[in-house]
């Protein structure tokens, strides 16, 4: 499916973060945001609103984060790409939702800028302490696609990946990404709207009193969906459910309901996963790192090597799943892992879980609330190396 060319932009533009994010949910097709205000997410809803006349989008204020999400769930069953924007308190009320459209299987995006924290935090600096709460925040087993930009292109780029992810697995996909790429300005190159290429929405092309809901592909695991405005008899809940929808509380419909929730990620996750290598073939230490901090870790990375030291870079585009298989195969042949964060060790201790014993994990925390700290984080770095070593 192609992206829409009504009033989408093209060719080069100098954008924030927070801009590239809204002109990349148009390209994608997403035409309904729903919101409730919360800073330093604003930003990027003001360029929706700026330029939804354009592309013919709808936005609607709620009066919280919850009932947010539960309108983007319900706008989505009507055949709309949809997503809300939030910051960690906010997606911390999100969660239930989050778990719901899990499990009525509905495809939405949530932009998620974080700022530092805990509880309300401090609104105005970036951020990284929701990485967890992205992945394991809503209750029971679940998986979810959470992805990283570190740039205006960035944002760009994986808010349009984020909705093609979403429509392919019919899934939440979180975009999560800092109050510091959502600030930093930068030329964006927006492709002609013909040459964007999306997943497209699979729907159920049968008779409509022979439809059932649940009713999935074997190959894939995701069963097509319809737009409810069109006749479609049927029921959705929350609960473990059939193929029609229907309630069905018992150990069989468990399995058979959330175990290919959790596998149409888990057996594709090959699929999803996305990270970026430089200098890994002859490391003997890794630094891991996503979003804003990957800026000034590969700058570091980079002048390390300058200065004699084998070290490599992993930047994680995709942050869940995570690339597990890609960090055990490292952690055999190299000494150490440094992974620079603006939390207190999040990833740090999956890539210490991956590495099984095989490498040394080094946590270190980075408060890269601007660009330009990479001497700082270089630094630490030779000194992890020397450790290692």
């Amino acid at each position: 499916m192609k992206a829409e060319p009504k009033g989408l932009l093209k060719g080069k533009h100098r954008l924030t973060g927070s801009q590239a994010c809204a002109e990349g949910a148009f390209s994608g097709g997403c035409r309904f945001l729903a919101y409730y205000p919360i800073h330093p997410s604003f930003n990027i809803v003001e360029r929706f609103l700026e330029r939804s006349a354009d592309v013919d989008g709808v936005f609607i204020q709620m009066e919280d984060e919850i009932s947010a999400l539960a309108a983007v769930l319900g706008a989505a069953w009507t055949g709309k790409k949809t997503m809300s924007i939030t910051s960690g308190p906010g997606l911390a009320q999100m969660m239930e939702h989050i778990g719901l459209g899990v499990m009525l299987e509905t495809p939405c995006v949530i932009i998620d800028v974080q700022r530092d924290g805990t509880s309300e935090g401090l609104p105005n600096t970036a951020g990284g302490g929701d990485v967890m709460q992205a992945r394991w925040g809503s209750h029971g087993d679940y998986e979810t696609i959470v992805l990283a930009p570190n740039s205006p292109q960035d944002m760009f780029d994986l808010t349009i990946r984020s909705f093609s992810l979403s429509e392919k697995y019919r899934t939440p996909v979180i975009l999560l990404t800092d109050a510091g790429v959502a600030q930093m300005e930068g030329d964006v190159t927006i492709p002609d709207p013909k040459n964007i290429k999306m997943e497209k929405r699979k729907y159920y092309k049968g008779k409509k009193d022979s439809y059932l809901p649940y009713q999935y592909d074997k190959k894939d695991l995701v069963p097509p969906m319809v737009d409810i405005s069109q006749g479609y008899r049927f029921h959705v809940t929350g609960l473990t459910h059939d193929e029609r929808g229907y309630p069905v509380m018992n150990e069989q419909c468990q399995e058979w309901n959330v175990h290919r929730l959790v596998n149409k990620i888990r057996l594709f996750s090959d699929q999803i996963i996305d990270i970026e290598e430089t200098y890994t073939d002859d490391a003997s230490v890794v630094v891991i790192s996503y979003g804003i901090t990957s800026v000034d870790a590969l700058e570091a990375v980079q002048q390390a090597r300058k200065e004699g030291l084998k070290v490599g870079h992993l930047r994680l585009r995709t942050i869940w799943p995570f690339p597990e298989k890609k960090i055990t195969q490292l952690a055999k042949r190299i000494q150490g892992f440094v992974v620079p964060e603006i939390n207190y060790g999040q990833i740090a201790l999956e890539v210490e879980r991956c590495a099984r014993g095989d490498a040394q994990t080094f946590s270190i925390y980075h408060p890269s609330k601007n660009i330009g700290q990479s001497k700082n984080l270089l630094k630490t770095i030779k000194e992890k190396v020397k450790k290692i070593g």
